[in-house]
Protein backbone atom coordinates (compact mmCIF):
# COMPACT_ATOMS: atom_id res chain seq x y z
CA UNK A 1 0.00 0.00 0.00
CA UNK A 2 1.32 3.63 -0.80
CA UNK A 3 2.50 6.28 1.91
CA UNK A 4 -0.81 6.98 3.99
CA UNK A 5 -2.18 11.16 2.77
CA UNK A 6 -4.67 12.41 4.41
CA UNK A 7 -6.52 16.42 3.97
CA UNK A 8 -8.11 18.56 6.01
CA UNK A 9 -10.02 20.47 2.97
CA UNK A 10 -12.47 23.69 4.33
CA UNK A 11 -13.53 26.24 2.62
CA UNK A 12 -13.13 29.62 4.20
CA UNK A 13 -16.88 30.98 3.89
CA UNK A 14 -16.45 31.09 7.78
CA UNK A 15 -14.78 29.90 11.02
CA UNK A 16 -14.04 26.89 12.07
CA UNK A 17 -16.43 24.82 14.66
CA UNK A 18 -16.29 21.40 16.41
CA UNK A 19 -17.66 18.89 13.91
CA UNK A 20 -15.13 20.28 11.49
CA UNK A 21 -11.75 20.32 13.62
CA UNK A 22 -13.15 16.80 14.38
CA UNK A 23 -12.60 16.07 11.35
CA UNK A 24 -9.54 17.31 11.22
CA UNK A 25 -7.85 15.91 14.13
CA UNK A 26 -8.91 12.37 13.13
CA UNK A 27 -7.32 12.80 9.72
CA UNK A 28 -4.45 13.91 11.50
CA UNK A 29 -3.76 11.21 13.93
CA UNK A 30 -4.57 8.71 11.40
CA UNK A 31 -1.75 9.88 9.31
CA UNK A 32 0.61 10.13 12.06
CA UNK A 33 -0.49 6.51 13.64
CA UNK A 34 0.68 5.46 9.73
CA UNK A 35 3.70 7.26 9.27
CA UNK A 36 1.90 9.15 6.43
CA UNK A 37 1.44 13.45 5.53
CA UNK A 38 -1.22 15.35 6.75
CA UNK A 39 -2.47 18.26 4.08
CA UNK A 40 -4.39 21.57 5.30
CA UNK A 41 -6.16 22.23 1.59
CA UNK A 42 -7.77 25.10 1.00
CA UNK A 43 -11.18 24.88 -1.21
CA UNK A 44 -11.58 28.67 -1.98
CA UNK A 45 -13.05 28.40 -5.38
CA UNK A 46 -16.62 30.03 -4.10
CA UNK A 47 -15.43 33.71 -4.12
CA UNK A 48 -18.75 35.19 -3.58
CA UNK A 49 -19.07 33.31 0.17
CA UNK A 50 -15.40 33.62 1.21
CA UNK A 51 -14.89 35.06 4.74
CA UNK A 52 -12.29 37.54 5.34
CA UNK A 53 -9.49 36.33 7.53
CA UNK A 54 -10.96 32.60 7.45
CA UNK A 55 -7.85 31.26 6.42
CA UNK A 56 -5.71 32.32 9.19
CA UNK A 57 -8.66 31.43 11.61
CA UNK A 58 -8.28 28.18 10.37
CA UNK A 59 -4.45 27.89 10.79
CA UNK A 60 -4.79 29.36 14.36
CA UNK A 61 -7.57 26.73 15.46
CA UNK A 62 -5.21 24.16 14.36
CA UNK A 63 -2.12 25.69 15.50
CA UNK A 64 -3.58 26.28 18.86
CA UNK A 65 -4.53 22.24 19.12
CA UNK A 66 -1.03 21.22 17.96
CA UNK A 67 -2.46 19.73 14.45
CA UNK A 68 0.37 20.44 11.94
CA UNK A 69 0.76 20.18 8.31
CA UNK A 70 2.73 18.99 5.96
CA UNK A 71 1.89 21.10 3.36
CA UNK A 72 -1.08 23.64 3.22
CA UNK A 73 -1.58 27.04 2.37
CA UNK A 74 2.09 28.39 3.41
CA UNK A 75 3.96 25.01 2.74
CA UNK A 76 4.09 24.42 -0.89
CA UNK A 77 3.60 20.56 -1.69
CA UNK A 78 6.00 18.86 -3.74
CA UNK A 79 2.93 18.36 -7.00
CA UNK A 80 3.15 19.84 -10.30
CA UNK A 81 0.85 22.29 -8.82
CA UNK A 82 2.52 22.92 -5.61
CA UNK A 83 -0.03 25.51 -3.93
CA UNK A 84 -2.77 24.29 -1.09
CA UNK A 85 -5.05 27.09 -2.59
CA UNK A 86 -7.50 25.86 -5.28
CA UNK A 87 -7.67 29.05 -6.44
CA UNK A 88 -4.03 29.02 -7.55
CA UNK A 89 -5.11 25.63 -9.56
CA UNK A 90 -7.12 26.53 -11.62
CA UNK A 91 -4.89 25.42 -14.65
CA UNK A 92 -4.82 22.17 -13.42
CA UNK A 93 -8.74 21.46 -13.32
CA UNK A 94 -8.61 23.02 -17.07
CA UNK A 95 -5.89 20.02 -17.81
CA UNK A 96 -8.64 17.32 -16.27
CA UNK A 97 -11.63 18.88 -17.82
CA UNK A 98 -9.87 18.98 -21.09
CA UNK A 99 -9.43 15.20 -20.77
CA UNK A 100 -13.29 14.58 -19.50
CA UNK A 101 -13.74 16.98 -23.11
CA UNK A 102 -12.03 14.64 -24.92
CA UNK A 103 -13.64 11.48 -23.74
CA UNK A 104 -16.68 12.87 -25.04
CA UNK A 105 -18.06 13.13 -21.22
CA UNK A 106 -17.86 16.80 -20.55
CA UNK A 107 -19.97 19.80 -22.33
CA UNK A 108 -20.70 23.15 -22.41
CA UNK A 109 -24.37 23.81 -21.09
CA UNK A 110 -26.30 25.40 -23.15
CA UNK A 111 -29.12 27.22 -21.35
CA UNK A 112 -29.76 30.24 -19.47
CA UNK A 113 -30.92 30.39 -15.70
CA UNK A 114 -34.38 31.33 -17.31
CA UNK A 115 -34.20 28.43 -19.64
CA UNK A 116 -33.32 25.93 -16.75
CA UNK A 117 -35.58 27.50 -14.10
CA UNK A 118 -38.71 26.42 -16.93
CA UNK A 119 -37.27 22.42 -16.58
CA UNK A 120 -37.52 22.52 -12.92
CA UNK A 121 -41.10 24.15 -12.92
CA UNK A 122 -41.91 21.33 -15.00
CA UNK A 123 -40.53 18.33 -13.56
CA UNK A 124 -41.80 19.71 -9.90
CA UNK A 125 -45.73 20.20 -11.23
CA UNK A 126 -45.26 16.68 -12.72
CA UNK A 127 -43.98 15.59 -9.15
CA UNK A 128 -40.59 13.78 -10.32
CA UNK A 129 -37.13 14.92 -9.27
CA UNK A 130 -35.45 17.64 -11.88
CA UNK A 131 -32.50 16.05 -13.67
CA UNK A 132 -30.65 17.48 -16.12
CA UNK A 133 -29.73 14.48 -17.66
CA UNK A 134 -32.85 15.06 -19.48
CA UNK A 135 -32.13 17.82 -20.67
CA UNK A 136 -28.72 17.13 -22.54
CA UNK A 137 -28.70 19.16 -25.79
CA UNK A 138 -28.28 17.38 -28.73
CA UNK A 139 -25.27 19.58 -30.40
CA UNK A 140 -22.78 21.14 -28.09
CA UNK A 141 -20.72 24.06 -28.84
CA UNK A 142 -17.34 23.70 -28.26
CA UNK A 143 -16.35 25.06 -24.52
CA UNK A 144 -14.55 28.18 -23.95
CA UNK A 145 -15.04 28.78 -20.94
CA UNK A 146 -17.90 31.54 -21.10
CA UNK A 147 -20.30 28.98 -19.77
CA UNK A 148 -20.32 26.02 -17.17
CA UNK A 149 -18.60 23.21 -18.20
CA UNK A 150 -20.83 20.06 -17.38
CA UNK A 151 -20.18 16.60 -16.63
CA UNK A 152 -21.80 13.46 -19.01
CA UNK A 153 -22.25 10.58 -16.30
CA UNK A 154 -21.26 7.98 -18.44
CA UNK A 155 -23.37 5.31 -17.21
CA UNK A 156 -26.64 5.37 -15.32
CA UNK A 157 -26.37 2.42 -12.84
CA UNK A 158 -26.53 1.60 -9.36
CA UNK A 159 -23.03 2.54 -7.36
CA UNK A 160 -22.07 -0.14 -4.58
CA UNK A 161 -18.77 0.47 -2.58
CA UNK A 162 -17.11 0.21 0.49
CA UNK A 163 -16.73 2.76 3.98
CA UNK A 164 -14.05 1.80 6.48
CA UNK A 165 -16.57 2.89 8.81
CA UNK A 166 -20.24 2.26 7.53
CA UNK A 167 -18.99 -0.93 5.69
CA UNK A 168 -20.85 -1.79 2.42
CA UNK A 169 -23.02 1.51 0.62
CA UNK A 170 -25.28 2.05 -2.18
CA UNK A 171 -27.20 4.06 -4.18
CA UNK A 172 -28.86 4.41 -7.35
CA UNK A 173 -29.57 6.26 -10.70
CA UNK A 174 -31.63 8.50 -9.30
CA UNK A 175 -28.29 9.92 -7.53
CA UNK A 176 -26.49 10.72 -11.05
CA UNK A 177 -26.47 13.78 -13.16
CA UNK A 178 -24.65 16.20 -15.13
CA UNK A 179 -23.06 17.74 -12.91
CA UNK A 180 -21.08 20.90 -13.21
CA UNK A 181 -17.80 20.51 -13.08
CA UNK A 182 -16.17 24.08 -14.07
CA UNK A 183 -18.34 27.29 -13.28
CA UNK A 184 -18.61 30.39 -15.75
CA UNK A 185 -16.46 32.28 -13.68
CA UNK A 186 -13.85 29.77 -14.47
CA UNK A 187 -13.50 28.13 -11.46
CA UNK A 188 -13.86 24.25 -9.96
CA UNK A 189 -16.48 23.25 -8.40
CA UNK A 190 -16.23 21.21 -4.77
CA UNK A 191 -17.74 17.88 -7.03
CA UNK A 192 -14.69 17.86 -9.19
CA UNK A 193 -11.88 19.80 -7.92
CA UNK A 194 -11.39 17.71 -4.54
CA UNK A 195 -10.92 14.76 -6.82
CA UNK A 196 -8.32 16.20 -9.15
CA UNK A 197 -6.54 17.65 -5.95
CA UNK A 198 -6.92 14.43 -4.33
CA UNK A 199 -5.48 12.72 -7.02
CA UNK A 200 -2.73 14.64 -7.24
CA UNK A 201 -1.65 14.83 -3.80
CA UNK A 202 -1.60 11.62 -3.23
CA UNK A 203 -4.25 11.30 -0.63
CA UNK A 204 -5.31 7.62 -0.09
CA UNK A 205 -7.85 8.45 2.74
CA UNK A 206 -10.37 11.01 2.72
CA UNK A 207 -12.60 11.84 6.28
CA UNK A 208 -15.63 13.70 6.20
CA UNK A 209 -19.24 13.69 7.36
CA UNK A 210 -22.27 11.87 6.57
CA UNK A 211 -23.88 14.40 4.54
CA UNK A 212 -21.45 13.31 1.41
CA UNK A 213 -22.81 9.80 1.28
CA UNK A 214 -25.40 10.80 -0.81
CA UNK A 215 -23.34 12.66 -3.29
CA UNK A 216 -20.87 9.49 -3.31
CA UNK A 217 -22.30 8.33 -6.76
CA UNK A 218 -21.48 11.26 -8.46
CA UNK A 219 -18.09 11.42 -7.15
CA UNK A 220 -17.46 7.40 -8.05
CA UNK A 221 -18.66 8.53 -12.00
CA UNK A 222 -16.26 11.09 -11.97
CA UNK A 223 -13.42 8.50 -10.83
CA UNK A 224 -14.13 6.14 -13.34
CA UNK A 225 -14.36 8.89 -16.28
CA UNK A 226 -10.92 10.01 -14.94
CA UNK A 227 -9.58 6.44 -14.35
CA UNK A 228 -8.71 7.40 -11.26
CA UNK A 229 -8.69 4.67 -8.27
CA UNK A 230 -10.74 5.12 -5.64
CA UNK A 231 -9.71 6.52 -2.14
CA UNK A 232 -10.47 4.76 1.42
CA UNK A 233 -13.88 6.46 2.43
CA UNK A 234 -14.01 7.36 5.83
CA UNK A 235 -17.41 8.31 7.11
CA UNK A 236 -17.09 10.59 10.33
CA UNK A 237 -20.37 10.20 12.90
CA UNK A 238 -22.27 12.99 13.45
CA UNK A 239 -21.45 15.09 16.26
CA UNK A 240 -25.26 15.34 18.71
CA UNK A 241 -26.45 17.47 20.94
CA UNK A 242 -26.30 16.82 24.62
CA UNK A 243 -29.07 15.08 24.69
CA UNK A 244 -27.98 12.60 21.92
CA UNK A 245 -31.33 13.42 19.86
CA UNK A 246 -30.52 15.90 17.18
CA UNK A 247 -27.21 16.81 15.18
CA UNK A 248 -25.14 19.81 17.26
CA UNK A 249 -26.17 23.28 16.34
CA UNK A 250 -25.27 26.40 17.46
CA UNK A 251 -28.10 26.57 19.79
CA UNK A 252 -26.28 24.05 21.16
CA UNK A 253 -22.63 25.06 21.54
CA UNK A 254 -21.49 24.33 18.14
CA UNK A 255 -19.84 27.59 18.51
CA UNK A 256 -16.04 29.07 16.82
CA UNK A 257 -13.38 26.70 18.21
CA UNK A 258 -11.41 29.50 19.24
CA UNK A 259 -13.87 30.90 21.43
CA UNK A 260 -12.55 28.00 23.70
CA UNK A 261 -9.65 29.36 23.81
CA UNK A 262 -10.79 32.77 24.55
CA UNK A 263 -13.23 30.79 27.38
CA UNK A 264 -9.89 29.23 28.72
CA UNK A 265 -9.95 25.69 28.05
CA UNK A 266 -6.52 24.30 27.54
CA UNK A 267 -5.68 22.78 23.76
CA UNK A 268 -4.90 19.26 25.47
CA UNK A 269 -7.93 18.69 27.36
CA UNK A 270 -10.15 20.05 23.79
CA UNK A 271 -8.05 17.50 21.70
CA UNK A 272 -8.61 14.74 23.92
CA UNK A 273 -12.35 15.45 24.56
CA UNK A 274 -12.49 15.97 20.52
CA UNK A 275 -10.80 12.99 19.93
CA UNK A 276 -13.35 10.94 22.07
CA UNK A 277 -16.40 11.76 20.29
CA UNK A 278 -17.09 9.28 17.86
CA UNK A 279 -14.24 7.33 18.33
CA UNK A 280 -13.76 4.70 21.03
CA UNK A 281 -10.30 3.45 22.26
CA UNK A 282 -11.66 0.21 23.06
CA UNK A 283 -10.79 1.17 26.86
CA UNK A 284 -11.42 2.75 30.31
CA UNK A 285 -9.13 5.13 29.79
CA UNK A 286 -10.64 9.03 29.33
CA UNK A 287 -7.21 10.92 29.46
CA UNK A 288 -4.84 10.88 26.83
CA UNK A 289 -1.81 12.97 25.57
CA UNK A 290 -1.49 14.00 21.55
CA UNK A 291 1.45 11.29 21.53
CA UNK A 292 -1.12 8.34 23.27
CA UNK A 293 -3.52 9.26 20.52
CA UNK A 294 -1.84 8.77 17.62
CA UNK A 295 -0.74 5.25 19.42
CA UNK A 296 -4.28 4.36 19.90
CA UNK A 297 -5.76 5.51 17.05
CA UNK A 298 -7.37 2.94 14.30
CA UNK A 299 -9.90 3.64 11.68
CA UNK A 300 -11.90 0.81 12.62
CA UNK A 301 -12.71 1.93 16.26
CA UNK A 302 -14.17 4.99 14.76
CA UNK A 303 -18.28 4.49 15.66
CA UNK A 304 -20.96 4.28 13.22
CA UNK A 305 -23.44 5.91 15.33
CA UNK A 306 -23.41 10.08 16.51
CA UNK A 307 -21.28 10.85 19.37
CA UNK A 308 -22.76 13.63 21.27
CA UNK A 309 -21.35 17.00 22.35
CA UNK A 310 -21.21 16.86 26.47
CA UNK A 311 -19.78 20.54 27.44
CA UNK A 312 -19.67 19.41 31.35
CA UNK A 313 -17.77 16.14 30.33
CA UNK A 314 -15.16 19.09 28.51
CA UNK A 315 -15.64 20.95 31.50
CA UNK A 316 -14.51 18.35 33.53
CA UNK A 317 -11.41 17.35 31.48
CA UNK A 318 -10.72 20.92 31.46
CA UNK A 319 -10.02 20.76 34.80
CA UNK A 320 -8.41 17.51 34.69
CA UNK A 321 -5.78 19.02 33.00
CA UNK A 322 -5.62 22.40 35.08
CA UNK A 323 -4.62 20.19 38.11
CA UNK A 324 -1.24 19.28 36.21
CA UNK A 325 -0.28 22.78 35.02
CA UNK A 326 2.74 24.01 37.34
CA UNK A 327 1.89 26.84 39.83
CA UNK A 328 3.45 29.81 38.24
CA UNK A 329 1.74 29.10 35.19
CA UNK A 330 -1.84 28.49 36.38
CA UNK A 331 -1.21 31.72 38.69
CA UNK A 332 -0.42 33.22 35.30
CA UNK A 333 -3.58 31.83 34.18
CA UNK A 334 -5.58 33.12 36.49
CA UNK A 335 -4.03 36.77 36.08
CA UNK A 336 -5.25 36.51 32.37
CA UNK A 337 -8.59 35.43 33.55
CA UNK A 338 -9.04 38.20 35.58
CA UNK A 339 -10.87 41.67 35.00
CA UNK A 340 -9.45 44.78 35.15
CA UNK A 341 -11.70 45.72 38.43
CA UNK A 342 -9.55 43.32 40.37
CA UNK A 343 -5.87 44.43 38.65
CA UNK A 344 -6.75 47.69 39.42
CA UNK A 345 -7.14 46.94 43.34
CA UNK A 346 -4.73 48.48 46.14
CA UNK A 347 -3.62 45.25 47.28
CA UNK A 348 -3.52 43.22 43.61
CA UNK A 349 -0.08 41.72 42.83
CA UNK A 350 1.13 38.72 40.94
CA UNK A 351 2.81 37.81 44.72
CA UNK A 352 -0.64 37.63 45.98
CA UNK A 353 -1.86 35.85 42.84
CA UNK A 354 0.27 32.71 43.31
CA UNK A 355 -0.85 32.39 47.20
CA UNK A 356 -4.64 32.43 45.90
CA UNK A 357 -3.66 29.98 43.03
CA UNK A 358 -4.47 27.01 44.79
CA UNK A 359 -7.02 27.64 45.98
CA UNK A 360 -9.04 28.97 42.72
CA UNK A 361 -7.49 25.48 40.72
CA UNK A 362 -9.66 23.07 43.33
CA UNK A 363 -12.67 25.14 42.26
CA UNK A 364 -12.76 26.41 38.65
CA UNK A 365 -13.43 24.40 35.25
CA UNK A 366 -11.93 27.14 32.93
CA UNK A 367 -10.80 30.76 32.85
CA UNK A 368 -14.44 32.40 32.05
CA UNK A 369 -15.38 30.67 35.88
CA UNK A 370 -12.40 32.90 37.05
CA UNK A 371 -13.45 35.99 35.60
CA UNK A 372 -17.46 35.51 36.54
CA UNK A 373 -16.20 34.33 40.43
CA UNK A 374 -13.96 38.11 40.40
CA UNK A 375 -16.86 39.44 39.29
CA UNK A 376 -18.91 38.12 41.30
CA UNK A 377 -16.43 39.53 43.89
CA UNK A 378 -15.17 36.25 45.68
CA UNK A 379 -11.54 37.06 45.45
CA UNK A 380 -12.23 40.90 46.47
CA UNK A 381 -10.69 39.73 49.92
CA UNK A 382 -7.25 39.07 48.54
CA UNK A 383 -6.58 42.31 47.19
CA UNK A 384 -8.28 44.87 49.23
CA UNK A 385 -8.95 45.54 53.11
CA UNK A 386 -12.57 44.73 53.40
CA UNK A 387 -14.95 46.90 55.27
CA UNK A 388 -16.78 43.88 57.72
CA UNK A 389 -20.14 44.60 59.36
CA UNK A 390 -20.41 44.08 62.90
CA UNK A 391 -23.08 41.80 62.89
CA UNK A 392 -21.85 39.21 60.25
CA UNK A 393 -19.29 38.75 63.31
CA UNK A 394 -21.40 37.33 64.95
CA UNK A 395 -21.45 33.46 65.74
CA UNK A 396 -23.99 32.09 66.09
CA UNK A 397 -23.84 30.56 69.70
CA UNK A 398 -23.03 34.30 70.51
CA UNK A 399 -25.41 36.58 72.41
CA UNK A 400 -23.96 39.69 70.36
CA UNK A 401 -21.17 40.12 67.78
CA UNK A 402 -18.81 41.66 70.93
CA UNK A 403 -18.98 38.35 71.89
CA UNK A 404 -15.85 37.44 69.37
CA UNK A 405 -13.92 40.84 71.26
CA UNK A 406 -11.78 37.98 73.57
CA UNK A 407 -11.19 35.30 70.56
CA UNK A 408 -10.12 37.98 68.50
CA UNK A 409 -7.78 39.51 70.70
CA UNK A 410 -6.00 36.07 71.38
CA UNK A 411 -6.07 35.15 67.79
CA UNK A 412 -4.25 38.48 67.24
CA UNK A 413 -1.36 37.51 69.52
CA UNK A 414 -0.95 33.94 68.51
CA UNK A 415 -0.76 35.01 65.41
CA UNK A 416 2.00 37.77 65.95
CA UNK A 417 4.70 34.60 66.34
CA UNK A 418 3.01 32.59 64.09
CA UNK A 419 4.72 30.58 60.62
CA UNK A 420 2.52 32.45 57.29
CA UNK A 421 5.32 29.99 54.96
CA UNK A 422 1.96 27.56 54.31
CA UNK A 423 -1.94 27.56 55.52
CA UNK A 424 -0.63 24.57 57.62
CA UNK A 425 1.64 26.73 59.71
CA UNK A 426 -0.92 28.87 60.13
CA UNK A 427 -3.21 26.56 61.67
CA UNK A 428 -1.13 25.08 64.08
CA UNK A 429 -0.21 28.47 65.33
CA UNK A 430 -4.41 28.88 66.02
CA UNK A 431 -5.49 25.07 66.64
CA UNK A 432 -4.86 24.08 70.31
CA UNK A 433 -6.87 27.68 71.08
CA UNK A 434 -9.52 27.11 68.49
CA UNK A 435 -9.85 23.03 69.99
CA UNK A 436 -10.01 25.32 73.37
CA UNK A 437 -12.63 27.59 72.67
CA UNK A 438 -14.48 25.80 70.22
CA UNK A 439 -13.71 25.50 66.46
CA UNK A 440 -16.88 27.72 64.91
CA UNK A 441 -16.48 30.47 68.16
CA UNK A 442 -12.88 31.31 67.20
CA UNK A 443 -13.04 30.62 63.52
CA UNK A 444 -16.14 31.71 62.37
CA UNK A 445 -15.47 36.02 63.42
CA UNK A 446 -11.97 35.30 62.83
CA UNK A 447 -12.64 34.39 58.83
CA UNK A 448 -15.08 37.20 58.73
CA UNK A 449 -12.05 39.76 59.93
CA UNK A 450 -9.96 38.42 57.37
CA UNK A 451 -12.45 38.88 54.56
CA UNK A 452 -15.43 40.50 55.30
CA UNK A 453 -17.62 37.93 53.52
CA UNK A 454 -19.56 35.39 54.83
CA UNK A 455 -18.22 32.91 52.51
CA UNK A 456 -14.66 32.36 51.57
CA UNK A 457 -12.04 30.05 51.66
CA UNK A 458 -11.16 28.85 55.38
CA UNK A 459 -9.34 31.59 57.51
CA UNK A 460 -5.94 29.95 57.77
CA UNK A 461 -5.91 29.58 53.50
CA UNK A 462 -7.41 33.53 53.55
CA UNK A 463 -4.39 34.36 55.98
CA UNK A 464 -1.79 32.94 53.91
CA UNK A 465 -3.09 34.66 50.93
CA UNK A 466 -2.97 38.10 52.39
CA UNK A 467 -0.48 37.89 54.54
CA UNK A 468 0.94 38.36 58.69
CA UNK A 469 0.86 42.09 58.13
CA UNK A 470 -2.53 41.91 56.51
CA UNK A 471 -3.96 39.73 58.40
CA UNK A 472 -2.79 41.37 62.01
CA UNK A 473 -4.13 44.44 60.36
CA UNK A 474 -7.45 42.67 59.84
CA UNK A 475 -8.35 41.37 62.82
CA UNK A 476 -6.99 44.71 64.86
CA UNK A 477 -9.80 46.61 62.65
CA UNK A 478 -11.74 44.11 63.54
CA UNK A 479 -11.48 44.08 67.28
CA UNK A 480 -11.45 47.96 66.96
CA UNK A 481 -14.84 48.14 65.36
CA UNK A 482 -16.30 45.56 67.78
CA UNK A 483 -14.52 47.61 70.89
CA UNK A 484 -15.70 51.01 69.34
CA UNK A 485 -19.74 49.33 69.49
Amino acid sequence: MSKVVTRYAPSPTGFQHIGGIRTALFAYLYAQKEGGDFILRIEDTDKSREVAGAIEHTKEALHWLGIEWKYGPDKPGPWTHTSCLQSDRLDLYKEYAQILIDKGLAYADPYTKEELEVFREKAKAEKRPFLFRKHRPETVETWDGTKPLRFKVPEIKRYHWEDAVRGKLEAGEEMLDDIIIIKADGYPTYNFAHIVDDKEMGVTHIMRGEEFIASTPKFLSLYDALDIPYPVFVTMPPIMAADGKKKLGKRDGAKDILEYKTDGYLPEAMVNFLALIGWNPGTDQEIFSMTELIEAFTVDKIQKSGGAFNEEKLRWMNKEYLQTVELASFATYITNALPASITSLPNYSEEVVLRLTPTIRERVHNANEINEAAQAGEYDFAFITPTVPTELIKWKKDEHAKDALPRLIKAAELLQDADFTAPETIKTALWEYAEEVGKGDLLWPLRVSITGMERSPDPFMCAFIIGKEETILRINSAIKTLGAD
